[in-house]
C-alpha cells in the first residue's frame, strides 16, 4: 500500500490550515547526529512518487527532495551526539523533531509524526502515526528530505574522517565500520553510549590498565 493523504484530508477537514508531516532518520548508527525533518505539502502541488525513502532508490530520493524544496515548506535539524549522549536516542530524536518543527517559516497548527510516540514539547496538536512513512504522504516527504540531508552530512564527515566508510554506510554498523574502529578507535562523532562502540572504549581501557 503506497500513502496517501487521507491523515491529511482529515485534518482539514477538522479545521486545521497547517498541517506537517515528521519524520526522523539515524536512531540506529554508531556515528553522526539523528536528524529530522518537517515538511508542509501543497495540497495542489504534491510531487508523484513519494514513498519511505528506504523504499526509494538515491536518485529517486534527490530528485523528489529537489521538488520538495521547490513546492513545499521544509525545514530540517539534528541532534547532536553529545545530545544522543546525555537524553538517549529517542529523547535526541524528539528534540530533532521538536527543532525541525520550530524551523519551518510558518508554525504548523497539527502535526503528523511518524511512529507511535509524541514529543514531549510541543504546543500544537498532533498524531503519531505508526509506519507513517509509509502511509502518509507528509511523513513520507519528512522522511526523503530527512535521509538526503543527513547522508550529505556523514558525506562530509567522511571526508574529515577517512576509514570508517562513512560515505556508504553511513555511520550505521557495517562489518567494515565495526573493523575501523577496532583498528583506528572512535571519533568525537562515535556514539559512546553505543554498544559495540562502548565495548571497544571498554576494551582499550583494560588493555591499558
Amino acid at each position: 500500500m503506497e500513502p496517501n493523504f487521507e491523515f491529511e484530508r482529515a485534518a482539514y477537514a477538522q479545521g486545521f490550515h497547517r498541517v506537517a508531516g515528521v519524520d526522523e532518520v539515524g536512531r540506529g548508527p554508531l556515528a553522526g547526529p539523528v536528524t529530522a525533518a518537517a515538511v508542509v505539502l501543497d495540497p495542489a502541488c504534491i510531487p508523484d512518487g513519494l514513498n519511505d525513502s528506504k523504499q526509494l532508490s538515491i536518485k529517486t530520493r534527490e530528485f523528489l527532495a529537489e521538488q520538495l524544496m521547490a513546492h513545499a515548506a521544509v525545514s530540517v535539524a539534528h541532534a547532536s551526539v553529545e545530545e544522543i549522549e546525555q537524553h538517549n536516542i529517542l529523547q535526541a530524536s524528539h528534540i530533532a523533531m521538536r527543532r525541525a518543527l520550530a524551523g519551518l517559516p510558518d508554525a504548523p497548527d497539527y502535526v503528523l509524526i511518524d511512529g507511535s510516540m509524541q514529543p514531549h514539547g510541543l504546543n500544537m496538536r498532533a498524531l503519531p502515526v505508526p509506519k507513517g512513512d509509509t502511509r502518509c504522504l507528509s511523513i513520507s516527504a519528512a522522511s526523503i528530505v530527512a535521509k538526503i540531508a543527513r547522508d550529505k552530512l556523514m558525506v562530509d564527515l567522511a571526508q574529515q574522517h577517512p576509514g570508517y566508510g562513512w560515505k556508504t554506510n553511513m555511520g550505521y554498523g557495517s562489518k567494515s565500520h565495526i573493523s575501523a574502529l577496532q583498528n583506528l578507535g572512535p571519533t568525537p562523532h562515535h556514539r559512546r553510549t553505543f554498544k559495540p562502540v562502548h565495548n571497544i572504549l571498554y576494551q582499550d581501557k583494560n588493555v591499558k590498565s
